[in-house]
């Protein structure tokens, strides 16, 4: 049958009652999570060194609050099984208690609270990520997977870039009133958690052991064990290189010294605007495409990402380079969000993304601090080149894993009407 058209806020027809539910529920935290999303990204660490003037130590453990949090993963996901609590759930009261952080950074003025409490509220913004993925795996056919979160990660692509826009300009020379904004993320965490709690789950199975045992799975599966090694030389080099992005625009020392404005609109705007657009395609070619060739080809868009972006002087060149970035996080929010559903065992996404997402912490954590101690004796455009080596090494190791896909999966499954 000819596949249903459909639009970004109707992008699939449903199977049935769970599929939809989870889909409307979906939609409506999209909006509430794209709120939150601004405050990782931007305005905490905006508030601090602007208007708080916070130290070093600060600033590093706000910008790591959200790798705080997916260290956490295998914690918060031991605790829910055993506890025997629906995955949605267990992912509603951890934003909860991160709406209850956020709430008290912007009713207590002082700075050493608003630094525990961001920090805190960030790392529960993360925290829940296994377990979203297990809802994900559950509640969604797998040939409509990534169509379907792409299609509401579409909404909070949008809803961020919209609230960034309006709070920059209401808070332009007021940032003493950040304390609003605060508040405003404390309720998109409590609307985030609203909606989680209304959203259908299973509760997760209980194996009797510790929070760390799914790492066993890297032991007993080597296309998982191989995937997540390539996947750390690949997201160890990309997480070097987006905090140097902010560095090489605004510090004189590399002769660009843009506005911030214009710093702005290359951090943020465009590659924003070619997540938006690239978002659904990404999506269906997640459903269709041999994962690994998929992934393969996402590491050579953040290739020519890093290459263009830190080589480029020119504005032509410096936007070139912000749309490949783009285009390549549009793809990679799908890819991070639910490859483990290609590859796990039905009952073990969880497991297997926790594992994924405490790799993750574990490099989110070092990678900047290693970026910005290497560029005291490296040269910018060198450090570029070596990250972007890693992640041409890092596509190296995949190329057996694609071959081997594809004999096992010799004729993708045609489009299907649900």
């Amino acid at each position: 049958m000819a596949e249903a058209v459909a639009t970004p806020l109707e992008p699939a027809p449903v199977a049935n009652l769970v599929q939809a539910q989870t889909l409307r529920m979906e939609r409506f935290r999209a909006v509430s999570s794209g709120i939150v999303e601004t405050a990782g990204s931007t305005f905490v660490l905006l508030f601090a060194v602007q208007q708080l003037n916070c130290g070093a130590t600060a600033k590093a453990l706000l910008s790591a609050g959200g790798s705080i949090g997916l260290l956490l993963t295998p914690l918060v996901l031991h605790w829910t099984a055993r506890r025997g609590i629906k995955s949605a759930r267990a992912a509603g009261y951890v934003h909860l208690a991160g709406a209850g952080f956020f709430l008290i950074s912007a009713l207590i003025p002082d700075t050493n609270v608003f630094i525990a409490a961001s920090v805190l509220a960030l790392t529960c913004t993360a925290a829940s990520i296994p377990l979203m993925t297990q809802i994900y795996q559950d509640n969604y056919p797998a040939h409509l997977r990534g169509r379907l979160f792409s299609s509401t990660n579409m909404i909070r692509i949008a809803v961020a870039g919209v609230f960034a826009y309006i709070a920059g300009h209401l808070l332009n020379d007021h940032l003493e009133h950040y304390q609003w904004a605060m508040g405003a993320f404390a309720l998109g965490m409590a609307c985030s958690a609203f909606f989680l709690l209304r959203c259908p789950s299973r509760t997760l199975l209980n194996h009797g052991m510790g929070p760390f045992h799914a790492l066993r799975f890297v032991r007993q599966d080597q296309v998982f064990r191989r995937t997540l090694i390539s996947w750390m030389l690949m997201g160890f080099a990309n997480l070097m290189m987006v905090p140097l992005r902010i560095e090489y625009m605004g510090n004189p020392a590399y002769g660009l010294a843009l506005a911030p404005a214009m710093i702005a609109l290359l951090n943020a705007t465009i590659p924003n605007g070619a997540r938006l657009i690239l978002s659904p395609l990404w999506g269906r070619m997640f459903d269709r495409m041999n994962f690994f060739v998929l992934r393969i080809c996402l590491n050579v868009g953040f290739v020519i990402g890093i290459l263009a972006f830190f080589t480029g002087d020119t504005e032509a060149g410096l936007v070139f380079g912000a749309v490949i970035f783009g285009i390549a996080f549009a793809g990679g929010d799908v890819a991070w969000s639910l490859w483990v559903t290609k590859m796990a065992p039905p009952d073990h996404v969880a497991d297997y993304m926790s594992v994924h997402t405490f790799l993750t912490g574990i490099r989110g954590v070092i990678a900047p601090l290693v970026a910005f101690h290497l560029l005291q004796v490296i040269d910018i455009v060198w450090l570029a080149a070596g990250c972007a080596t890693l992640i041409v090494l890092a596509s190296l190791l995949l190329i057996p894993e694609a071959r081997a896909w594809r004999k096992e999966h010799p004729h993708p499954a045609p489009p299907q009407d649900v």
